[in-house]
């Protein structure tokens, strides 16, 4: 009966937030792809160094396909197809395999997550859209997280708000510790922060942590006097004594933010391609998006030890293989 009601409790966070999303961001669900064409730019690169996973389709010899990273890129040309107007947006349970993965308790090679995209106005790119549009989402965990304790029993430890930093200024607090460690002392003050500015070079010469040339926009001078208009949702975990990373979200690139960040990155050469000639010539919305890990939310609200007690995984717990002392990790 435990691991039936595991599975129950699993089912009910994955439904319930997606419900509470959709409600709050006035989204609508889609289909999504698992496969994309190679050469189009419309696969994602995430920190601008993975490697996707290639595939033939007997049928069609003259093209080549890869398997989703995520579909950041991929939801603003369906918004555009769709013909959405600002405050409207999609979202879907994206199925990908990211084979770079380091696995951890917390990564796996296969992902899960809530990929969502709304239409917003150009009037609309800045800090202060972006953080009601998190305070959204956190407010969206929350509902969830109350009612795993009405109906469960499980208490949360979710603060009642969630906190806004900017990368410059952790680093300025804590200029000695690497950015995965400035990430856990912030969390473990506040519980829950939106950490702002993720891929732009610091004041020490290094980015916090990589992100794409081509969807977030991590270069654009906001009213703060620093730069980027994206940011990671962070929770403490004090299952695992760390922070986990529950979202990676952002204003997309406009054209001039596209051109900087490609220049910056070196990736000039991306501009030829379908989908970036598609928003240099106007032909797709402004937008927000990000994505949401369905695993990783249920593993951190049902207060698991390990990505794989919520997902499918080669080993199995049932007969007590898994130890989180021996860091094994998990497909």
């Amino acid at each position: 009966m435990e691991k039936y009601k595991r599975e129950e409790q699993i089912s009910f966070v994955k439904s319930k937030f997606a419900k509470e999303l959709s409600s709050k961001l006035n989204l609508i669900k889609v289909e999504a792809p698992l496969l994309v064409e190679k050469g189009t730019g419309v696969n994602d690169d995430l920190n601008g160094i993975e490697s996707p996973v290639s595939v033939s389709i007997n049928n069609i010899p003259s093209k080549k396909f890869e398997i989703v990273h995520s579909l950041a890129k991929w939801k603003r040309e369906k918004l555009a197809k769709l013909g959405a107007k600002p405050e409207q947006g999609i979202y879907t349970d994206m199925r990908a395999i990211r084979t770079d993965e380091v696995l951890t308790e917390l990564h796996s090679v296969y992902v899960d997550q809530w990929d969502w995209e709304k239409v917003i106005s150009s009037e609309d790119r800045n800090l202060d859209y972006l953080k009601a549009t998190v305070s959204k989402i956190y407010e969206s965990i929350k509902s969830v997280a109350f009612e795993l304790t009405e109906k469960y029993g499980i208490v949360s430890e979710l603060p009642q708000a969630i906190t806004y930093l900017h990368t410059e200024d952790v680093l300025e607090l804590y200029p000695n510790l690497t950015a995965k460690e400035r990430e856990n002392e912030i969390c473990k003050k506040y519980g829950a922060v939106f950490l702002i500015g993720i891929g732009g070079v610091l004041a020490d010469g290094k980015a916090h942590d990589g992100r794409a040339s081509d969807y977030d926009d991590w270069s654009s001078e906001t009213s703060t006097g620093y730069k980027g208009l994206n940011g990671d949702l962070l929770l403490w975990n004090s299952v695992l004594n760390k922070s986990i990373e529950i979202s990676s979200m952002g204003i997309r690139v406009d054209k001039e933010s596209l051109l900087r960040q490609l220049k910056i990155a070196g990736n000039e050469e991306r501009k030829s391609l379908d989908w970036h000639r598609a928003l240099i010539e106007g032909k797709l919305p402004q937008t927000i998006g990000g994505g949401i890990g369905q695993s990783r939310l249920a593993m951190f609200l049902l207060q698991k030890r390990h990505i794989g007690e919520v997902q499918s995984s080669v080993w199995n717990f049932d007969k007590e293989i898994y130890s989180i002392e021996n860091e094994l990790n998990i497909l």
